[in-house]
C-alpha cells in the first residue's frame, strides 16, 4: 500500500470516528479524506507533523462473565425453591352476616 493511501485511511478512519462512527458513509469518507491528503501535500506539510496525537483509550466497562451470571441465577432459584416457615392459619371467630338484598330506589319510594 502506498504512503498517499495509507494516510488517506488513516484520515478517513478520523473523520469517521469524529462522526460518531456512521454506518455506510465510506466512500463520502474517502472523498473527504482525499481532499484533505491533497490539502496537504499543497501546503508541503509532512503526514507525521499534521496527524494528531492520539489520545489514550479508556478502558471499556467490562460485562460481569457468564459464569457468575449463571451463578447469581442458581442463588436466585435457591431463595426462590427455599421453603418459607408456615404462617398459622387465621382462625375466623366471626362469621359475617348474610348480605340483605339490595332494593332498588324506585320499590324504596313510598307511593302517597
Amino acid at each position: 500500500m502506498s504512503q498517499r493511501t495509507e494516510r488517506i485511511q488513516q484520515l478517513a478512519y478520523q473523520i469517521w470516528e469524529s462522526e460518531g462512527r456512521p454506518a455506510h458513509q465510506e466512500h463520502r469518507h474517502w472523498e473527504m479524506a482525499t481532499k484533505l491528503y491533497e490539502a496537504e501535500q499543497q501546503q508541503g506539510v509532512a503526514p507525521e507533523a499534521s496527524a494528531p496525537a492520539a489520545k489514550p483509550k479508556k478502558p471499556r466497562a467490562t460485562k460481569p462473565k457468564a459464569a457468575s451470571l449463571a451463578e447469581q441465577a442458581i442463588e436466585k432459584v435457591k431463595e426462590a425453591i427455599k421453603p418459607k416457615a408456615e404462617k398459622p392459619p387465621v382462625e375466623k371467630t366471626a362469621v359475617a352476616a348474610p348480605k340483605k338484598p339490595r332494593v332498588s330506589r324506585a320499590k324504596a319510594v313510598p307511593k302517597e
